[in-house]
């Protein structure tokens, strides 16, 4: 797909939102794709610390209860491809149940990834939908169900279970995806990778941008 000329949305989380990177702004993966490929504007609704599912109990910040289902109302209707690219603060921290690949409500979170494509192609019906599932981090164990979720108990479940969850949903209503978690090339848990690109063990510098930009125009291009 030829991504000079078109509009671009991308809902996201703080990856989305640029928290890493030096001059957020100037240097984060959308205003690089913008840049590189041409594009007549890239929108970035990216919002730290926000899940794509529903949580039960209010966070301490507010803002992060802002979930992808509740903002995919509000983005650019002009958008020629629509981009979702998060889940890991689902893995982190939210308390929503994991549910079944087949849940239609947003009690659970898979459920609410069914309802937030289900959205999407409603609302957008002209655009282009892809879903990018979440990179590796610095608490992710892979497969192992022993490792409890960093911040809540609410479900134990790999970061994995979520990426698959994602892979699996979101084909179904004809989104193209594409998975961080195998293609980035990052992992925050080699030392090497965590001092080189994402000095916290989750979110990336400018170099880890710039390889974000570089996968997803590729992703994007190859649709």
């Amino acid at each position: 797909m030829e991504l000079k000329g078109k509009v671009i949305d991308f809902l996201g989380d703080s990856i989305t939102e640029g928290v890493g990177v030096e001059d957020r702004y100037g240097h984060r993966f959308t205003t690089l794709i913008e840049r590189e490929c041409g594009c007549e504007r890239v929108n970035n609704y990216g919002v730290g610390g926000t899940r794509i599912a529903h949580q039960y109990t209010p966070s301490e910040k507010s803002r992060h209860d802002m979930n992808f289902c509740g903002r995919c109302w509000d983005m650019d209707r002009e958008a020629d491809i629509v981009v979702v690219f998060g889940g890991v603060n689902d893995y982190f921290h939210g308390d929503a149940p994991f549910g079944t690949y087949d849940d239609q409500e947003r009690t659970t979170f898979c459920g609410s990834v069914n309802y937030l494509c289900r959205t999407i192609n409603e609302l957008y019906p002209d655009a282009v939908h892809a879903f990018i599932a979440p990179c590796h981090c610095k608490n992710d164990s892979g497969p192992s169900q022993s490792l409890h979720k960093p911040k809540t108990a609410a479900e134990q479940r790999p970061l994995i279970d979520y990426v698959n969850a994602i892979l699996t949903i979101a084909p179904r209503y004809g989104f193209h995806t594409y998975s961080m978690y195998d293609n980035l090339g990052i992992d925050p848990k080699k030392p090497e990778d965590k001092e080189k690109y994402a000095q916290d063990g989750v979110h990336f510098n400018d170099l880890g941008h710039s390889i974000l930009a570089e996968r997803i125009i590729g992703f994007l291009e190859s649709i």
